[in-house]
């Protein structure tokens, strides 16, 4: 039996809008829900694989939300905004930055992004250091 000890979490394959780079590697906040990052990351446990999606504040670099599953859905994303907006209660404007995969494109991400008032951003194609802050 052979153990991966590599699992891709971005597919950025897919035909969903991107954004703009806006937070272009700017990974300082002079203050709290300025700059959020997000990502997903993945857990070997005994039962095989589990994926984390969380959502880190730039400026105490806090973990403000996260969600766990077993499969790297739109849903575990959602639910990772999710509770970051009910904890931070975040005002308008506030930059929401990930990578490309097709989870953070999806209409349901964006769409949330919008009714939270927020300004999507996105990494540069098959740029990891766009995202560095929450991918170390």
């Amino acid at each position: 039996c052979t153990v991966k000890k590599y699992k891709a979490t971005t597919n950025s394959k897919h035909h969903h809008p991107v954004s703009e780079n806006v937070l272009n590697r700017q990974f300082k906040a002079s203050k709290p829900n300025e700059f959020w990052v997000t990502d997903i990351t993945y857990i070997p446990t005994n039962e095989g694989w589990l994926y984390l999606a969380t959502v880190m504040d730039l400026y105490s670099r806090k973990i403000v939300g996260w969600a766990m599953g077993k499969n790297m859905t739109k849903e575990l994303v959602i639910s990772a905004l999710k509770m970051a907006y009910k904890r931070q209660k975040p005002g308008k404007g506030l930059v929401h930055h990930s990578d490309r995969g097709v989870q953070y494109a999806s209409c349901e991400y964006q769409n949330l992004l919008k009714k939270y008032n927020m300004t999507g951003s996105m990494s540069r194609k098959g740029n990891c250091y766009d995202n560095a802050c929450i991918e170390s």
